[in-house]
């Protein structure tokens, strides 16, 4: 059994499609600036995979893993999507699973009720689970599964004009895997650390964390936009308030960051920031990247 990071991206992936900021054109040219789709996990066991994360980018990204390929005529491994959060780039992919293939889908209410009964989506043979916080569930394909509530915000199409960035109701959540050998916390969203994010990491084998920016306020500097990280509902990795030194003091035998926006310069292998990191004792996620539980 194992995870399998189907994309390590944040929103609009790496490149980006409309961004011609620095990373993205050195992407364009240099292999040590390798392109990721955006964010998503794979979980295979004997008896079937879970998707953690519908992202726009499902399509390519189950071309690119065998494991998730069909073994008959109109077939899939898949039998559960779980969503950590109602964001566009966590659902959209839901939209190309639509191809009269039953699966369930696993989510806490406040993203099941942005979601559910959009009309959209109503051409899925889904089935939806409802799940509360912190209840572990069993699978049929060999995995516990805990959907853990994690400072975050609503998604931003239902934002207001004065948005709870840090709320803890379940619109963001964390997910703690369990697999027969090893435990995986895969949190690709936070907007701060609380009790649960740091209970769920601490006692974790292996931990994938949000890593969507380097610094709060990189985004503004590189004129891609006004809003910092934080704003955003995303921990930065450095500065104050940071999350890699917690992340790298954690009893984890790997820790590992991802959702790693197109602006984070640890996208570049070798850079100055890529290298605090991994000295640090801490990973940068790569699509395709197998993790054994």
């Amino acid at each position: 059994m194992k995870a399998v990071v189907l994309g390590s991206a944040a929103g609009g992936g790496f490149p980006q499609w409309n961004c011609g900021c620095a990373n993205c054109r050195q992407a364009a040219r240099d292999p040590r600036a390798a392109w990721r789709t955006q964010a998503s996990l794979a979980l295979v066991g004997p008896d079937g995979c879970v998707v953690v994360n519908a992202s726009p980018d499902i399509g390519q990204q189950l071309r690119s893993a065998p494991d998730l390929w069909p073994k008959s005529t109109r077939h899939s491994p898949i039998s559960t999507v779980v969503l950590t959060s109602a964001e566009i780039d966590h659902v959209a992919g839901l939209l190309s699973l639509r191809e009269r293939h039953a699966f369930d889908i696993l989510a806490l209410a406040p993203v099941r009720a942005a979601i559910r009964d959009n009309p959209m989506l109503q051409p899925l043979s889904a089935n939806w689970v409802a799940v509360e916080a912190d209840a572990p569930i069993r699978t049929d394909t060999g995995f516990e599964l805990t959907l853990f509530a994690v400072p975050g915000k609503t998604p931003l199409y239902l934002e207001d004009d004065q948005p709870v960035i840090d709320s803890q109701a379940g619109q963001t959540s964390g997910l703690l895997i369990a697999g027969p050998h090893v435990s995986l916390s895969y949190i690709p969203g936070c907007a701060e650390l609380n009790d649960a994010v740091r209970q769920r990491a601490e006692h974790a084998d292996i931990v994938l964390f949000d890593g969507t920016l380097f610094d709060d306020d990189e985004m503004r500097r590189a004129g891609l936009g006004g809003k910092t990280g934080r704003r955003m509902g995303h921990m930065p990795m450095t500065g104050p308030g940071g999350s890699l030194e917690w992340l790298a003091a954690l009893p984890a035998s790997r820790k590992i960051y991802t959702h790693i926006n197109n602006s984070n310069p640890v996208l570049i292998e070798g850079s100055r920031e890529r290298r605090l990191i991994e000295s640090s004792g801490v990973e940068i996620a790569h699509d395709g990247l197998e993790i054994m539980l």
